[in-house]
Protein backbone atom coordinates (compact mmCIF):
# COMPACT_ATOMS: atom_id res chain seq x y z
CA UNK A 1 0.00 0.00 0.00
CA UNK A 2 3.25 2.20 1.00
CA UNK A 3 4.18 2.13 -2.77
CA UNK A 4 1.21 2.85 -4.33
CA UNK A 5 0.36 6.14 -2.11
CA UNK A 6 3.83 7.26 -1.94
CA UNK A 7 5.50 5.47 -5.12
CA UNK A 8 9.33 5.56 -5.65
CA UNK A 9 9.17 8.14 -8.42
CA UNK A 10 11.01 11.19 -8.42
CA UNK A 11 8.79 14.73 -8.77
CA UNK A 12 8.97 15.60 -12.43
CA UNK A 13 7.86 12.11 -13.22
CA UNK A 14 5.12 11.91 -10.91
CA UNK A 15 4.21 15.40 -12.67
CA UNK A 16 4.34 13.96 -16.14
CA UNK A 17 2.25 11.24 -15.00
CA UNK A 18 -0.82 13.59 -13.99
CA UNK A 19 -0.47 15.42 -17.20
CA UNK A 20 -0.91 12.06 -19.42
CA UNK A 21 -3.94 11.36 -17.50
CA UNK A 22 -5.13 14.72 -16.99
CA UNK A 23 -7.23 14.47 -20.14
CA UNK A 24 -8.54 11.24 -18.69
CA UNK A 25 -10.07 12.73 -15.44
CA UNK A 26 -11.93 15.81 -17.10
CA UNK A 27 -13.68 13.64 -19.44
CA UNK A 28 -14.37 10.95 -16.29
CA UNK A 29 -15.32 13.77 -13.94
CA UNK A 30 -15.37 17.07 -15.62
CA UNK A 31 -12.97 18.58 -13.22
CA UNK A 32 -10.36 21.39 -14.25
CA UNK A 33 -7.58 23.50 -13.00
CA UNK A 34 -8.41 26.45 -11.44
CA UNK A 35 -8.34 29.04 -14.13
CA UNK A 36 -7.82 26.47 -17.02
CA UNK A 37 -10.14 27.13 -20.07
CA UNK A 38 -12.83 24.65 -21.26
CA UNK A 39 -11.52 23.38 -24.32
CA UNK A 40 -14.58 22.60 -26.22
CA UNK A 41 -12.83 21.10 -29.51
CA UNK A 42 -14.04 23.77 -32.23
CA UNK A 43 -13.01 23.73 -35.46
CA UNK A 44 -9.36 25.60 -35.23
CA UNK A 45 -9.76 26.88 -38.73
CA UNK A 46 -12.67 29.16 -37.79
CA UNK A 47 -12.85 29.50 -34.43
CA UNK A 48 -9.84 30.47 -31.74
CA UNK A 49 -10.07 30.28 -27.87
CA UNK A 50 -9.01 33.78 -27.44
CA UNK A 51 -11.28 35.61 -29.16
CA UNK A 52 -13.68 37.89 -27.41
CA UNK A 53 -17.28 37.50 -29.03
CA UNK A 54 -20.80 39.05 -27.69
CA UNK A 55 -21.35 42.93 -26.81
CA UNK A 56 -19.13 44.36 -24.16
CA UNK A 57 -20.99 44.80 -20.58
CA UNK A 58 -20.76 48.79 -19.44
CA UNK A 59 -19.14 49.02 -16.49
CA UNK A 60 -17.04 52.09 -14.58
CA UNK A 61 -13.90 51.89 -12.85
CA UNK A 62 -15.07 53.94 -9.72
CA UNK A 63 -17.49 51.78 -8.61
CA UNK A 64 -20.33 53.22 -9.17
CA UNK A 65 -22.62 50.61 -10.31
CA UNK A 66 -21.66 48.57 -7.27
CA UNK A 67 -22.41 51.59 -4.96
CA UNK A 68 -26.13 51.71 -6.67
CA UNK A 69 -26.86 47.87 -5.93
CA UNK A 70 -25.52 48.69 -2.32
CA UNK A 71 -27.94 51.45 -1.70
CA UNK A 72 -31.92 51.01 -1.12
CA UNK A 73 -34.74 52.81 -3.21
CA UNK A 74 -36.55 53.70 0.52
CA UNK A 75 -32.76 54.45 1.59
CA UNK A 76 -32.52 57.03 -1.12
CA UNK A 77 -35.95 58.71 -1.39
CA UNK A 78 -35.54 59.24 2.67
CA UNK A 79 -32.05 61.12 1.51
CA UNK A 80 -33.86 63.10 -0.69
CA UNK A 81 -36.81 64.00 1.05
CA UNK A 82 -37.47 67.08 3.66
CA UNK A 83 -36.14 65.77 7.18
CA UNK A 84 -39.71 66.26 9.25
CA UNK A 85 -38.43 67.33 13.01
CA UNK A 86 -40.94 68.45 15.54
CA UNK A 87 -41.59 71.96 16.23
CA UNK A 88 -40.59 72.23 19.89
CA UNK A 89 -37.32 71.24 19.16
CA UNK A 90 -37.19 73.49 16.41
CA UNK A 91 -38.15 76.79 18.46
CA UNK A 92 -35.82 75.66 20.74
CA UNK A 93 -32.72 75.45 18.46
CA UNK A 94 -33.70 78.90 16.77
CA UNK A 95 -33.96 80.31 19.72
CA UNK A 96 -31.28 78.94 21.70
CA UNK A 97 -28.70 78.02 19.41
CA UNK A 98 -26.70 80.39 16.72
CA UNK A 99 -27.93 81.16 13.39
CA UNK A 100 -26.22 81.77 10.10
CA UNK A 101 -26.53 85.52 9.97
CA UNK A 102 -28.41 86.56 12.79
CA UNK A 103 -27.59 87.64 16.17
CA UNK A 104 -28.11 85.53 19.16
CA UNK A 105 -30.49 87.29 21.11
CA UNK A 106 -32.20 84.38 23.41
CA UNK A 107 -34.11 87.77 25.48
CA UNK A 108 -35.32 89.38 22.45
CA UNK A 109 -38.89 87.95 23.47
CA UNK A 110 -38.84 88.46 27.31
CA UNK A 111 -36.73 91.77 27.61
CA UNK A 112 -38.44 95.02 25.43
CA UNK A 113 -35.06 96.80 25.04
CA UNK A 114 -34.21 99.13 22.04
CA UNK A 115 -31.84 97.31 19.56
CA UNK A 116 -29.06 99.66 20.27
CA UNK A 117 -29.26 99.09 23.66
CA UNK A 118 -25.79 98.40 25.56
CA UNK A 119 -25.95 96.29 29.14
CA UNK A 120 -23.66 97.55 31.99
CA UNK A 121 -22.34 100.65 33.41
CA UNK A 122 -20.88 103.23 30.94
CA UNK A 123 -17.56 104.21 32.18
CA UNK A 124 -16.54 107.77 32.38
CA UNK A 125 -13.28 108.28 29.77
CA UNK A 126 -10.56 110.26 31.70
CA UNK A 127 -9.51 113.29 31.57
CA UNK A 128 -5.81 112.72 31.50
CA UNK A 129 -3.50 110.78 29.26
CA UNK A 130 -0.31 109.00 29.67
CA UNK A 131 1.53 111.63 27.84
CA UNK A 132 -0.27 114.50 30.34
CA UNK A 133 1.12 111.86 33.29
CA UNK A 134 4.66 111.12 31.90
CA UNK A 135 5.07 115.57 31.78
CA UNK A 136 3.56 116.02 34.78
CA UNK A 137 0.82 118.72 33.55
CA UNK A 138 -1.45 120.67 35.63
CA UNK A 139 -5.58 119.62 35.58
CA UNK A 140 -6.02 123.05 33.44
CA UNK A 141 -3.41 121.84 30.94
CA UNK A 142 -4.63 118.35 30.36
CA UNK A 143 -4.85 117.36 26.27
CA UNK A 144 -7.28 114.60 26.52
CA UNK A 145 -10.07 115.53 24.79
CA UNK A 146 -9.52 118.45 22.96
CA UNK A 147 -7.85 117.00 19.87
CA UNK A 148 -10.67 118.86 17.82
CA UNK A 149 -9.76 122.22 19.87
CA UNK A 150 -5.84 121.79 19.19
CA UNK A 151 -6.89 121.29 15.27
CA UNK A 152 -8.63 124.15 15.07
CA UNK A 153 -5.99 126.37 16.90
CA UNK A 154 -3.16 124.75 14.73
CA UNK A 155 -5.19 125.93 12.04
CA UNK A 156 -5.62 129.34 12.97
CA UNK A 157 -1.65 129.25 13.75
CA UNK A 158 -0.95 128.27 10.26
CA UNK A 159 -3.28 130.72 8.71
CA UNK A 160 -1.66 133.91 11.25
CA UNK A 161 2.40 133.16 10.18
CA UNK A 162 1.10 132.71 6.65
CA UNK A 163 -0.32 136.29 6.41
CA UNK A 164 2.62 137.99 8.51
CA UNK A 165 4.97 136.61 6.00
CA UNK A 166 3.03 137.80 3.35
CA UNK A 167 2.60 141.00 4.29
CA UNK A 168 5.45 142.14 6.05
CA UNK A 169 9.14 141.88 4.98
CA UNK A 170 10.17 141.85 8.84
CA UNK A 171 9.07 140.65 12.11
CA UNK A 172 8.76 144.62 13.85
CA UNK A 173 6.44 146.02 10.84
CA UNK A 174 4.06 142.48 11.51
CA UNK A 175 4.44 143.29 15.30
CA UNK A 176 3.80 146.59 15.05
CA UNK A 177 0.64 145.70 12.60
CA UNK A 178 -0.66 144.03 15.88
CA UNK A 179 -0.04 146.77 18.10
CA UNK A 180 -2.51 149.21 17.60
CA UNK A 181 -1.41 151.63 20.65
CA UNK A 182 2.29 151.69 19.94
CA UNK A 183 3.01 150.40 23.68
CA UNK A 184 5.18 147.48 22.26
CA UNK A 185 2.54 145.18 24.08
CA UNK A 186 0.20 143.11 22.41
CA UNK A 187 -3.09 143.12 24.13
CA UNK A 188 -5.96 140.86 23.29
CA UNK A 189 -8.05 143.53 21.91
CA UNK A 190 -5.46 144.07 19.72
CA UNK A 191 -4.76 140.34 18.43
CA UNK A 192 -8.75 140.71 17.47
CA UNK A 193 -8.80 143.35 15.28
CA UNK A 194 -6.14 141.98 13.76
CA UNK A 195 -7.02 138.72 13.21
CA UNK A 196 -10.23 140.92 11.87
CA UNK A 197 -8.15 142.90 9.16
CA UNK A 198 -6.78 139.20 7.67
CA UNK A 199 -10.33 137.80 7.25
CA UNK A 200 -9.59 135.18 10.04
CA UNK A 201 -12.84 135.25 12.17
CA UNK A 202 -12.62 134.07 15.55
CA UNK A 203 -14.68 132.92 18.47
CA UNK A 204 -14.17 133.96 22.23
CA UNK A 205 -13.24 130.78 22.55
CA UNK A 206 -10.39 130.16 20.11
CA UNK A 207 -8.98 133.37 20.52
CA UNK A 208 -8.80 133.15 24.30
CA UNK A 209 -7.23 129.44 23.75
CA UNK A 210 -5.18 131.65 21.29
CA UNK A 211 -4.08 134.09 23.40
CA UNK A 212 -3.06 131.73 26.60
CA UNK A 213 -0.85 130.15 24.47
CA UNK A 214 1.20 132.66 23.19
CA UNK A 215 1.14 134.44 26.21
CA UNK A 216 3.67 132.30 27.91
CA UNK A 217 4.33 135.01 31.22
CA UNK A 218 0.67 135.36 32.01
CA UNK A 219 1.24 138.93 32.00
CA UNK A 220 -2.25 139.43 30.16
CA UNK A 221 0.07 140.91 27.02
CA UNK A 222 1.66 139.14 24.63
CA UNK A 223 5.56 141.02 24.05
CA UNK A 224 7.64 141.05 21.05
CA UNK A 225 9.59 137.58 22.07
CA UNK A 226 6.67 135.79 22.53
CA UNK A 227 5.16 137.26 19.13
CA UNK A 228 8.38 136.05 17.13
CA UNK A 229 8.31 132.39 18.96
CA UNK A 230 5.01 131.69 18.70
CA UNK A 231 3.80 133.81 15.84
CA UNK A 232 6.66 133.57 13.67
CA UNK A 233 6.62 132.24 10.15
CA UNK A 234 10.07 131.27 10.37
CA UNK A 235 12.49 129.50 12.88
CA UNK A 236 15.10 131.51 14.26
CA UNK A 237 15.13 134.45 11.78
CA UNK A 238 17.76 136.82 12.05
CA UNK A 239 17.69 140.44 12.87
CA UNK A 240 19.16 143.08 11.00
CA UNK A 241 20.88 145.74 12.24
CA UNK A 242 18.73 148.45 11.78
CA UNK A 243 16.04 146.33 13.50
CA UNK A 244 17.94 145.44 16.08
CA UNK A 245 18.75 149.55 17.20
CA UNK A 246 14.67 149.74 16.48
CA UNK A 247 13.51 147.07 18.95
CA UNK A 248 16.51 147.56 21.74
CA UNK A 249 14.81 151.19 22.21
CA UNK A 250 11.88 152.28 24.36
CA UNK A 251 10.38 154.91 22.45
CA UNK A 252 8.32 154.76 19.15
CA UNK A 253 8.85 157.07 16.67
CA UNK A 254 6.81 156.83 13.86
CA UNK A 255 4.08 153.47 12.87
CA UNK A 256 6.88 152.57 9.93
CA UNK A 257 10.20 153.92 11.36
CA UNK A 258 12.55 151.09 10.71
CA UNK A 259 15.80 153.10 10.47
CA UNK A 260 17.05 155.09 13.71
CA UNK A 261 18.35 159.15 13.15
CA UNK A 262 21.85 159.24 12.85
CA UNK A 263 24.74 160.51 15.30
CA UNK A 264 22.10 158.35 17.96
CA UNK A 265 23.50 155.68 20.59
CA UNK A 266 22.60 152.10 21.07
CA UNK A 267 21.52 152.43 24.82
CA UNK A 268 19.13 149.89 25.59
CA UNK A 269 15.79 150.92 27.24
CA UNK A 270 13.96 149.62 30.60
CA UNK A 271 10.81 149.71 28.48
CA UNK A 272 12.63 148.61 24.60
CA UNK A 273 10.18 145.87 22.93
CA UNK A 274 13.46 143.59 22.71
CA UNK A 275 15.99 143.45 25.99
CA UNK A 276 19.27 142.76 25.06
CA UNK A 277 19.88 139.54 26.67
CA UNK A 278 16.96 138.35 24.90
CA UNK A 279 19.25 138.26 21.39
CA UNK A 280 21.39 135.64 21.23
CA UNK A 281 23.46 134.30 18.10
CA UNK A 282 21.52 132.14 15.43
CA UNK A 283 24.04 129.30 15.59
CA UNK A 284 27.51 128.97 18.27
CA UNK A 285 30.03 131.27 16.82
CA UNK A 286 27.83 132.95 14.20
CA UNK A 287 27.28 136.51 13.80
CA UNK A 288 24.22 136.68 12.81
CA UNK A 289 21.60 137.44 15.80
CA UNK A 290 17.93 136.13 16.76
CA UNK A 291 15.16 136.62 19.61
CA UNK A 292 15.84 133.47 22.10
CA UNK A 293 13.69 130.68 22.00
CA UNK A 294 11.14 130.73 24.49
CA UNK A 295 10.43 126.80 26.36
CA UNK A 296 7.50 125.80 28.14
CA UNK A 297 7.45 123.59 31.33
CA UNK A 298 6.12 120.97 29.53
CA UNK A 299 8.72 121.04 27.12
CA UNK A 300 11.61 121.22 29.64
CA UNK A 301 9.81 117.89 31.52
CA UNK A 302 9.74 116.36 27.70
CA UNK A 303 13.44 117.19 27.28
CA UNK A 304 14.27 115.19 30.53
CA UNK A 305 12.11 112.49 29.97
CA UNK A 306 14.11 109.89 28.32
CA UNK A 307 13.09 106.77 26.81
CA UNK A 308 15.13 103.43 25.65
CA UNK A 309 14.47 104.29 22.17
CA UNK A 310 15.65 107.95 22.92
CA UNK A 311 18.88 106.59 24.45
CA UNK A 312 19.80 104.06 21.90
CA UNK A 313 19.51 106.78 19.28
CA UNK A 314 21.06 109.38 21.26
CA UNK A 315 24.63 110.61 19.68
CA UNK A 316 25.57 112.37 22.70
CA UNK A 317 25.08 110.63 26.36
CA UNK A 318 23.30 107.61 24.61
CA UNK A 319 23.68 104.44 25.61
CA UNK A 320 26.99 103.04 24.23
CA UNK A 321 26.28 99.66 21.81
CA UNK A 322 27.42 97.05 24.00
CA UNK A 323 25.03 97.48 26.86
CA UNK A 324 22.55 97.19 24.11
CA UNK A 325 20.56 93.79 25.34
CA UNK A 326 20.84 91.21 22.37
CA UNK A 327 18.76 88.31 21.42
CA UNK A 328 19.10 85.08 19.22
CA UNK A 329 22.46 83.40 18.05
CA UNK A 330 25.30 85.44 16.86
CA UNK A 331 26.59 85.78 13.51
CA UNK A 332 30.10 85.63 14.96
CA UNK A 333 30.27 82.78 17.60
CA UNK A 334 33.16 83.90 19.88
CA UNK A 335 31.40 82.85 22.74
CA UNK A 336 32.40 78.97 21.63
CA UNK A 337 35.67 77.56 20.92
CA UNK A 338 36.66 76.79 17.40
CA UNK A 339 37.07 72.62 16.72
CA UNK A 340 40.43 71.74 15.79
CA UNK A 341 38.73 69.57 12.93
CA UNK A 342 36.11 71.70 10.26
CA UNK A 343 34.00 69.66 8.67
CA UNK A 344 33.11 70.87 5.23
CA UNK A 345 29.42 71.75 6.09
CA UNK A 346 30.27 73.90 9.24
CA UNK A 347 29.94 77.45 7.88
CA UNK A 348 30.03 78.91 11.45
CA UNK A 349 32.15 81.72 12.08
CA UNK A 350 33.81 81.46 15.50
CA UNK A 351 35.71 84.44 14.93
CA UNK A 352 38.87 83.56 13.31
CA UNK A 353 37.66 84.49 9.57
CA UNK A 354 38.13 87.20 7.95
CA UNK A 355 36.02 90.62 7.08
CA UNK A 356 35.14 92.43 4.47
CA UNK A 357 37.94 94.54 4.43
CA UNK A 358 40.63 91.59 5.12
CA UNK A 359 39.30 90.40 1.59
CA UNK A 360 38.90 93.18 -0.32
CA UNK A 361 42.37 95.02 1.09
CA UNK A 362 44.31 91.75 2.21
CA UNK A 363 47.86 92.18 3.74
CA UNK A 364 51.41 91.22 2.37
CA UNK A 365 51.24 88.51 4.88
CA UNK A 366 48.14 87.22 3.59
CA UNK A 367 49.93 87.47 -0.04
CA UNK A 368 52.53 85.33 1.76
CA UNK A 369 50.33 82.37 2.96
CA UNK A 370 50.66 83.95 6.32
CA UNK A 371 47.42 84.82 8.44
CA UNK A 372 46.68 86.47 11.71
CA UNK A 373 46.51 83.43 13.45
CA UNK A 374 50.05 82.75 12.79
CA UNK A 375 51.11 85.19 14.50
CA UNK A 376 49.16 84.91 17.70
CA UNK A 377 50.18 80.92 17.93
CA UNK A 378 52.23 80.42 21.11
CA UNK A 379 55.73 79.29 20.01
CA UNK A 380 58.73 78.23 21.85
CA UNK A 381 61.69 80.29 22.06
CA UNK A 382 63.72 78.17 19.39
CA UNK A 383 61.17 78.18 16.85
CA UNK A 384 60.45 82.26 17.44
CA UNK A 385 64.56 82.56 17.41
CA UNK A 386 64.81 80.71 13.70
CA UNK A 387 61.94 82.57 12.61
CA UNK A 388 63.96 85.46 12.91
CA UNK A 389 66.76 84.51 11.47
CA UNK A 390 64.86 83.30 8.64
CA UNK A 391 63.88 86.86 7.79
CA UNK A 392 66.74 88.25 8.21
CA UNK A 393 66.79 89.69 12.18
CA UNK A 394 70.35 89.77 13.39
CA UNK A 395 70.17 89.64 17.32
CA UNK A 396 72.57 87.88 20.00
CA UNK A 397 71.75 85.97 22.27
CA UNK A 398 71.92 87.80 24.89
CA UNK A 399 69.28 90.61 23.54
CA UNK A 400 67.10 87.74 21.96
CA UNK A 401 66.79 86.46 26.03
CA UNK A 402 65.73 90.55 27.55
CA UNK A 403 63.56 90.30 24.28
CA UNK A 404 62.07 86.73 25.27
CA UNK A 405 61.44 87.86 28.76
CA UNK A 406 59.72 90.82 28.28
CA UNK A 407 57.68 89.03 26.04
CA UNK A 408 56.41 86.41 28.38
CA UNK A 409 55.68 88.91 31.23
CA UNK A 410 53.08 90.45 28.86
CA UNK A 411 50.66 87.00 28.76
CA UNK A 412 49.24 85.76 31.54
CA UNK A 413 50.84 82.51 30.84
CA UNK A 414 54.03 83.13 30.25
CA UNK A 415 54.14 82.38 26.92
CA UNK A 416 55.17 83.93 23.75
CA UNK A 417 54.00 84.54 20.10
CA UNK A 418 55.51 86.14 17.41
CA UNK A 419 53.19 89.04 17.50
CA UNK A 420 54.07 90.00 21.31
CA UNK A 421 57.82 90.08 20.18
CA UNK A 422 57.36 92.47 17.33
CA UNK A 423 55.60 93.94 20.05
CA UNK A 424 58.73 94.12 22.14
CA UNK A 425 61.45 94.54 18.94
CA UNK A 426 59.17 97.64 18.17
CA UNK A 427 59.51 99.29 21.83
CA UNK A 428 63.14 98.73 21.84
CA UNK A 429 63.61 100.34 18.68
CA UNK A 430 62.13 103.58 19.38
CA UNK A 431 63.59 104.29 22.66
CA UNK A 432 67.16 103.63 21.33
CA UNK A 433 65.83 106.42 18.63
CA UNK A 434 64.23 108.35 21.31
CA UNK A 435 68.05 107.87 23.21
CA UNK A 436 70.29 108.82 20.67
Amino acid sequence: GGEVINPPKTFEEVNKEALERHELYIASHNDYFVGEPINRKYDPSTFHRFNLYGKETPHFNDGRNVARTLRWLHEMQMKKSAKIVPKISDDFKEKFQSQLGKVLDPLADTLNVPPDHTFGIRLKPDDHGVGDLLHYRLPSEYLRGKDRERAVFTAIRQNLKKANYHNFETLLEAFRHYDKDGDGKISKDDLNKACFQLNIDLDEELLDALFDFCDLDRDGFIDYLEFVNFLNWKDKMSLGEYEKNIITKGKRRAPFDLTPPENTENKSDENAILKPENIVPKEPGSSELTPRTLSRPTDRVFSDYRTTSSQYNAVVGGIPSKFYPLYGIPTIRADIPAPRFRRISDITNYGDQANAYALLYPSIYSNKGVHETDFLKTRPKEEIARILRNIGVNISDESFDEVWRQACLKDHRGEACVESVRNVLDEMQVSHIKSS
